[in-house]
């Protein structure tokens, strides 16, 4: 009789601020594996490939950030060692210090991984993955609004803005997923990867999971970083945010300022986590796609109105911003937009 492959051990993260909607659809796909596909199709259902609990520190019930009462399978000591650890995505104000339980949740995630478990993480939840230290020198993904605080509070973690998952360090033993959504992307590749390439094509078809295969940048709107108590850089964001068009913008910033242009991009950088002439394209591009978004102009005009004399210029930055073409972003806001009219009297 061939030996049945042991289930990975699983440990979902669990504290108040975690999403509690992300956390069960990833209980809920990973107790699939190997038994609903099944089901329907009059099989015998197999040996489960992830044995996955939700974990917290003491593994008592606790209030999620709506109020729901949420009970925990157990405590982190229940897995001391996992096989597989995933964060969820957390509800941050990364203004304010970080909840309660991070440095003891970091503590385990780091233990974990030191001793060979893969280290995972869902939107937000890259944040205590790179509180660990373990993203320091690799490629990563967080929410695209979370990018900026990263940049800021993890200066060497190589941030990939654009992906929606990176597989990452020796091994592959580091992945981070980006927006929220992304937790389908990871139980894609987790389910490739532990269980094999049919059962998470399996399981694309039985959960209707489609991979965020053009990337999360065209989802992401304007972060204008204004977290910080630098007053200098603080009046150069403002003031860009309404000539960033002029030409030459980040010398007239420096000016204004009364710095060289080598000192307010040592402040600015330090400040907002991106250079002035990255916060200026940020600026030109995001208006850019809210001109896409409502207006019929010819994307040669909003090249040259959001401050590009070179419409080859634009669109080779829109592309490397956005992830897509300026005309391909366009095409997608027509197919998605919905019109009260195509709904019928409600």
């Amino acid at each position: 009789m061939p030996h049945e492959p042991t289930a990975c051990r699983t440990a979902v993260l669990a504290m108040p601020c975690v999403g509690t909607s992300t956390v069960f659809g990833i209980l809920d796909v990973m107790a699939s594996v190997g038994r609903d596909w099944e089901v329907l199709h009059g099989a015998e259902p197999r040996a489960p490939a992830f044995a996955a609990k939700l974990l917290s520190l003491d593994g008592k019930p606790y209030s999620d950030v709506n109020g729901r009462v949420i009970t925990p399978d157990g405590a982190l000591c229940d897995i001391a060692q996992p096989d597989l650890v995933i964060v969820p995505d957390l509800h941050l104000d990364p203004s304010q210090p970080m909840p309660a339980e991070f440095d003891l949740m970091a503590a385990y995630v780091l233990d974990a991984h030191a001793n060979g478990a893969i280290i995972t993480s869902v939107c937000s939840g890259s944040v205590l993955l790179a509180a660990t230290g373990l993203l320091d020198g690799l490629d990563a993904t967080t929410h695209w609004g979370f990018c900026d605080f990263m940049a800021r509070a993890f200066p060497d973690v190589q941030l990939r803005r654009e992906r929606i998952l990176v597989p990452a360090g020796e091994g592959h033993r580091v992945v981070t997923a980006g927006g929220a959504s992304a937790w389908g992307d990871l139980m894609l590749y987790l389910i490739g990867r532990f269980a094999g390439e049919q059962e998470a094509r399996h399981m694309a078809k039985l959960y209707l999971l489609q991979p965020h295969t053009e990337g999360q940048l065209h989802y992401a709107s304007l972060i204008a970083g204004r977290q910080h108590e630098d007053a200098v850089v603080a009046e150069a964001q403002i003031w860009a945010a309404d000539n960033y068009a002029v030409p030459k913008p980040v010398a007239a910033m420096a000016q204004r300022s009364g710095l060289t242009e080598r000192s307010l991009l040592r402040r600015f950088r330090s400040a907002t986590g991106q250079s002035p002439a990255d916060y200026i394209q940020t600026l030109r591009i995001e208006e850019a796609k809210q001109m896409l978004e409502t207006t019929d102009t010819a994307i040669e005009d909003i090249a040259a109105e959001v401050g590009y004399s070179e419409p080859s210029s634009f669109r080779n930055a829109f592309k490397r911003h956005v992830g897509l073409s300026a005309s391909a972003y366009r095409k997608k806001r027509l197919v998605n937009t919905m019109r009260f009219d195509d709904l019928g009297t409600v």
